[in-house]
């Protein structure tokens, strides 16, 4: 592969991982620290991450169990969680803040596929931009005389490969993510 490709592959590659965490936030019928760790808390007077003030551990299928490391904060934690509007009431129980996630519904789940259908189409839409932006600096070189018009040519053509291969990986996730959120 060309090394002006090569140079270009991490921001390909950040749409990718950009589209897989937005994806493991998203709520399947089973219980998953992803959903909430990047809930904001008002923590020691500035605004944190939940994953920053507290472990978020799954007890099993269908509950989180979400323990600060400093107690103090627990209701702020609990008012967090509740005002993230995620579906999730959010119950202290001693030391800890207990989520209990219900029995998605049928139609819950063809409302996330529907997001995550449109999340998937916006990284492909985000990766044709990253190519086009790619593809002018390869134009922009070959004016300036930097590249002939073959290797402009090879490298245009590695340009749109990767772009394919990338988007048949959403693709592939896209499925995957299908048959989680449809399993019961």
């Amino acid at each position: 592969m060309h090394p002006f490709v090569v140079s270009k592959q991490s921001s390909f590659k950040a749409v990718i991982e950009h589209l897989q965490h937005e994806l493991s936030s998203l709520r399947t019928g089973r219980a998953n620290p992803a959903i909430v760790e990047d809930i904001k808390v008002m923590a020691y007077e500035s605004t944190m991450d939940l994953k920053g003030v507290a472990s978020i551990t799954a007890q099993d299928t269908k509950t989180l169990v979400v323990q600060p490391w400093d107690k103090s904060l627990l209701q702020a934690i609990e008012k967090a969680i509740r005002d993230a509007d995620i579906g999730i009431n959010p119950a202290v129980d001693g030391g800890i803040v207990r989520l209990n996630f219900p029995m998605m519904t049928e139609e819950n789940r063809k409302k996330l596929v529907k997001t995550m259908k449109e999340w998937c189409e916006e990284s492909r839409v985000a990766l044709r931009q990253v190519r086009e932006a790619s593809r002018e600096e390869v134009m922009k070189m070959e004016k300036a005389g930097d590249i002939g018009e073959d290797e402009k040519f090879k490298m245009l053509d590695e340009l749109d490969e990767y772009t394919k291969e990338l988007t048949r990986n959403i693709d592939e996730i896209a499925e995957s993510k299908e048959k989680e959120i449809m399993t019961i």
